[in-house]
């Protein structure tokens, strides 16, 4: 872990607060998208459409990944109430409504997720340039 972690900062190290807040957002998001295989191929297209360290990406993916599987089922519980019928105990029903939940969610919460990290990586960048 200490290894991933160090291989990590130092592939994000130079990098804009807004472009590792990014990488975090998009790794974070698309790594809990509750389909199992998926996330990987979302993070490596986003990545490449958005011109992002594919790597850091993928790290933040698969550390996100256990979150995958302990949010299938709030996720399909709101996709439930969403779509209005629950799931008849069907696991491709059980599978669309925790994808109509992670859409109706990932967005804002993605959102709100890279404003904070933007604005704290910015913040913490200043401070240490700043020698405060």
């Amino acid at each position: 872990m200490k290894t991933a972690a160090a291989r990590f900062w130092a592939s994000i190290a130079g990098m804009p607060p807004e472009t590792v807040a990014l990488i975090l957002t998009i790794g974070l998001v698309l790594g809990v998208f509750p389909i199992f295989g998926l996330p990987t191929l979302l993070c490596a297209a986003a990545a490449f459409a958005l011109r992002l360290n594919l790597p850091a990406v993928q790290l933040v993916n698969q550390l996100v990944s256990p979150l995958q599987l302990a949010l299938f089922i709030p996720l399909g519980r709101i996709g439930g109430h969403i779509i209005g019928e629950p799931s008849a105990g069907s696991i491709a029903g059980a599978a669309r409504d925790a994808m109509v939940g992670w859409l109706c969610l990932s967005a804002p919460f993605g959102l709100a997720v890279y404003l904070v990290l933007s604005i704290t990586l910015r913040l913490s960048r200043q401070r240490c340039f700043n020698g405060v």
